[in-house]
């Protein structure tokens, strides 16, 4: 027989089934990516109208079945509702929804990519980061806590940890001068260097306590784009939408 658990969460994405109904994903802390369908949830006077929405953050009652979740409550503690004041900051929030769930796992630890969401969404509802900012920083901590983002402490080649001037997208790693020769590199800012590593190591509750200068956001942003085409084989509908508005 079934089971009741209550899970904490954020909704990915909604779809709708039949009249009434939704099928919703939802990112867990306790199960990684689940799929529950919410019965009678597009009806005007449900409770788990607004709850199933994308963005929705907090927790969900769902009773367990043999092979999927229903959705029985909800109590929410942040709809993100600031995010649609903002056209930019919606479609960047609607990317990094696309970008967990397309990399998070059902039965897998998800609460660090969780944690990640929830804190970046926070960023861009505020007026101190711009939305670009916003998304590289999302996207190389996403592909750190992910397993595969960049060396950026030592040389990829000789270890060195001085020096290091020359970002080689393709061998996903920071060279020294001496080491670039031969491999397909770019040369970086010492500043974005030092973005790259607090990004990399910092823990995510302190992810968003500094700014860059204008040419440095330029420089993660190609670096990131690169790395992105080069390591996710994925095409994300938002940021094409994104793309078109800037």
């Amino acid at each position: 027989m079934g089971q009741s658990v209550i899970v904490t969460g954020m909704v990915l994405n909604a779809m709708p089934i039949s009249e009434y109904d939704k099928r919703i994903t939802i990112l867990t802390k306790e199960r990684g990516k689940i799929t529950a369908f919410a019965r009678g949830a597009r009806r005007t006077n449900s409770q788990l109208l607004a709850a199933t929405n994308p963005f929705s953050f907090g927790e969900f009652e769902l009773f367990e079945g043999k092979s999927s979740y229903n959705v029985s409550k909800a109590t929410i503690h942040n709809y993100f509702r600031e995010l649609t004041l903002d056209v930019d900051a919606a479609y960047m929030g609607f990317y990094f929804l696309e970008f967990a769930d397309y990399f998070c796992q059902e039965n897998n630890d998800e609460k660090e990519m969780l944690k990640l969401l929830y804190q970046s969404l926070r960023a861009l509802e505020s007026p101190a980061f711009s939305s670009e900012f916003v998304r590289v920083v999302f996207e190389l901590k996403a592909m750190t806590v992910n397993g595969e983002g960049p060396s950026v402490f030592s040389c990829m080649h000789c270890h060195k940890t001085e020096n290091l001037e020359y970002f080689s997208v393709w061998r996903g790693g920071i060279f020294c001068p001496e080491c670039k020769h031969g491999q397909k590199t770019r040369k970086v800012h010492e500043s974005t260097r030092y973005a790259m590593q607090y990004i990399v190591s910092s823990s995510i509750e302190k992810l968003y306590t500094f700014q860059v200068s204008e040419e440095v956001l330029k420089e993660l942003k190609k670096i990131m784009r690169d790395y992105l085409n080069t390591y996710v084989k994925h095409s994300f509908k938002s940021l094409q939408i994104i793309d078109e508005l800037i």
